[in-house]
């Protein structure tokens, strides 16, 4: 699994979540990073990325550009500050607001990780 976080704190916080989870995790503080972590690697299955980031690609770019690039990968985005409409991401994408109870975050994605 790949997290996209830009804001520290808030990264390691979903880092240290998804791992008690039981999920491995590969982080990115940007979108160029994660599209770099994707290119390298065949194993990440979903992306959790928060939506609003700074540099060129911003979470719903990237979760567009991740679904065209790598269709199987499972998208989930967040955002405190964003209430985004159903057609903002790509089909099947799923979007979860911040504040999210770990419940909620950990049964979502298990649920994108299934095959």
């Amino acid at each position: 699994m790949l997290i996209v976080e830009d804001e520290v704190l808030l990264r390691w916080t979903a880092v240290a979540i998804v791992e008690a989870a039981g999920f491995d995790v590969v982080e990115a503080g940007t979108g160029i990073e994660a599209i770099s972590l994707l290119e390298k690697r065949s194993d990440i299955r979903t992306v959790f990325t928060d939506v609003e980031m700074p540099g060129s690609i911003d979470g719903i770019q990237l979760a567009h550009l991740i679904k065209t690039r790598w269709p199987s990968i499972g998208i989930m985005a967040t955002s405190g500050q964003l209430r985004l409409r159903e057609d903002d991401l790509p089909v099947g994408a799923r979007f979860l607001h911040k504040p999210y109870a770990v419940a909620n975050l950990t049964d979502a994605l298990k649920e994108l990780m299934r095959p």
